[in-house]
């Protein structure tokens, strides 16, 4: 296995892993990128007092403003100067696309070096979930997966992730995420609750674009930033954050250590080392009982139940025995600490699979609950406008 260097317009060789990105103009710094100590520091280094610093901090992570005009208790000489340095804009909107009559928004962004990302937010009765993007592209190279054929651009800074969810929370705030059938068809809510749906992105997963894990140090501060309360951050809870990975062990276990009671979910695919070899390249470094061992001892440490992804492909990874197989594999290091989502395989251009037969899914998840093992269909969303798992590709046209 080699590790290379692709470029946006080359796609990696089969079953190449990059974890090195080209070299490309570093972010404008961002304060988002700094915890609070840090920013009052930048600030005294700008030669302004470091509490302007914590005023524009609450104004960007509560009130979700950029406007220096509506910063008015920031002195007026010098106050565009001070918010354009530290508020520099790093997501140019590109597009929008509108999925499920309006309940699922998915957003692509241009960077400031030109390179695209997209998240996609949408709203659920009861709450608004937003899958996130940690890099632009991704060089872990699962061949099922769009975004892992595109190959990897770079890492995202800090406040690139950040203000992913920062500019979703301002869309939910100006009204753009609609209800939709997806709520509707939901517990009837007071209109006290409908409001407040519209006003706050309440769950976060690391699912856009991007092996987060290889992207360690930003990715884990972004979480900081989302879950410490303002001035310091957004005030999401922890609980409401989901990390996903392909497996990276060292990086697990480095997560655990963090204190942050994050939700894991293990993108395991195959049971079996030999098929998911294929699938997953990054388990020709670290195989399947390696990454499992590595999910018990992140419940073990922080008491968060796992998420095992599946993705149902037909005739390739659907067989009932791997259903056993895998029941087999989780309960022998016990009970109580996992739940498996398969996910029906989404579309990409090109691809030779396709999603499982409905039977051959239910049987799969007949197999996984008779071992006793908690089992949920992921449901499927934003698949139309390719906003779904493993449709990730930023594209403009």
């Amino acid at each position: 296995m080699t590790t290379e260097l692709p470029t946006p317009s080359t796609r990696p060789a089969p079953g190449t892993l990059t974890f090195s990105t080209p070299r490309r103009g570093k972010a404008p710094q961002h304060l988002a990128d700094l915890d609070l100590p840090g920013r009052k520091a930048w600030a005294g280094e700008l030669g302004v007092p470091g509490f302007r610093a914590d005023q524009v901090s609450r104004h960007y992570f509560e009130r979700l403003v950029t406007d220096p005009d509506r910063m008015t208790d920031l002195p007026g000489a010098g106050r565009d100067e001070l918010v354009g340095t530290l508020l520099p804009e790093l997501l140019t909107p590109v597009r929008t696309l509108s999925a499920d009559e309006g309940a699922t928004l998915k957003q692509v962004h241009r960077l400031h070096d030109g390179a695209l990302v997209e998240s996609v937010l949408m709203r659920y009765p009861g709450r608004v979930t937003m899958c996130i993007s940690s890099q632009a592209g991704c060089g872990m190279n699962c061949p099922f997966c769009a975004t892992g054929q595109q190959g990897l651009t770079r890492n995202l800074s800090t406040a690139e992730i950040v203000e992913q969810v920062v500019a979703a929370a301002r869309a939910l705030r100006h009204g753009e995420l609609r209800a939709g059938t997806a709520v509707e068809a939901g517990a009837e809510e007071t209109a006290d609750q409908s409001v407040e749906q519209t006003l706050r992105v309440s769950n976060v997963v690391f699912m856009g674009m991007g092996e987060a894990l290889a992207n360690y140090r930003r990715a884990v501060d972004a979480i900081r930033r989302l879950v410490d309360p303002p001035p310091h951050g957004l005030g999401m809870s922890a609980r409401g954050i989901t990390m996903s990975t392909v497996g990276l062990v060292p990086a697990i276990d480095k997560l655990a250590a963090e204190g942050i009671p994050v939700t894991l979910a293990l993108s395991l695919h195959a049971p079996d080392d030999e098929l998911r070899d294929e699938l997953v390249p990054i388990n020709t470094r670290w195989k399947v009982d390696e990454a499992l061992d590595a999910a018990r001892r992140y419940f073990d440490t922080t008491g968060r139940r796992v998420s095992i992804e599946y993705a149902l492909i037909k005739d390739v990874n659907d067989h009932a025995w791997r259903a056993d197989l895998l029941g087999e594999k989780l309960n022998a290091r016990g009970r109580g600490w996992v739940h498996v989502n398969p996910i029906p395989l989404n579309p990409t251009p090109g691809s030779r699979w396709t999603a499982s037969r409905p039977g051959v899914e239910q049987q799969f998840v007949e197999r996984l609950l008779a071992h006793g093992v908690p089992t949920t269909v992921r449901d499927t969303r934003g698949s139309e406008i390719d906003g779904a798992c493993g449709q990730l590709a930023a594209v403009t046209d």
